[in-house]
């Protein structure tokens, strides 16, 4: 189970610490790949495996079906932990996640997210503001 909230940074070659509480997650191999929101996933084999097929058997024939496949693995990459518990996040996303130097390690429980730290704030303060409009909505569904 994945948790919590981390501050790092990123080196000039775009390698990120990875939180020792959260090194297990990557040891044997981890996909890296755009996220929602403008941040990055980080997902264990295990969990992505189970993510591409659901995304692959998404129907061909819509829109939304194929931007979202496509968004989630064409960003794809294998990443590895070097021997300093670090994992390289290419150019393309860490572009994408608008990342600088200063960057925030999430825990979602099956999945890592990595922030742009002031990106990061900014949502974690909107969502914060807004957290009895968002708990009234899911308690619609139950939750």
């Amino acid at each position: 189970m994945l948790l919590g909230e981390f501050k790092h940074n990123v080196d000039a070659k775009g390698r990120l610490a990875v939180p020792a509480k959260f090194r297990d997650l990557v040891a044997k191999g981890a996909i890296i790949t755009r996220g929602l929101d403008h941040c990055l996933f980080v997902f264990g084999l295990e969990e992505w495996e189970i993510l591409a097929k659901k995304l692959v058997a998404l129907p061909l024939a819509q829109a939304n079906s194929r931007a979202f496949a496509r968004l989630m693995l064409a960003g794809a990459m294998d990443v590895a932990v070097d021997a300093q518990g670090r994992i390289l996040v290419p150019d393309y996303l860490r572009e994408y996640a608008g990342m600088k130097k200063q960057v925030v390690v999430a825990g979602l429980y099956n999945r890592l997210e990595i922030w742009d730290e002031e990106k990061w704030e900014a949502y974690k303060a909107k969502t914060e503001s807004a957290s009895d409009e968002i708990a009234e909505k899911l308690g619609e569904l139950g939750i």
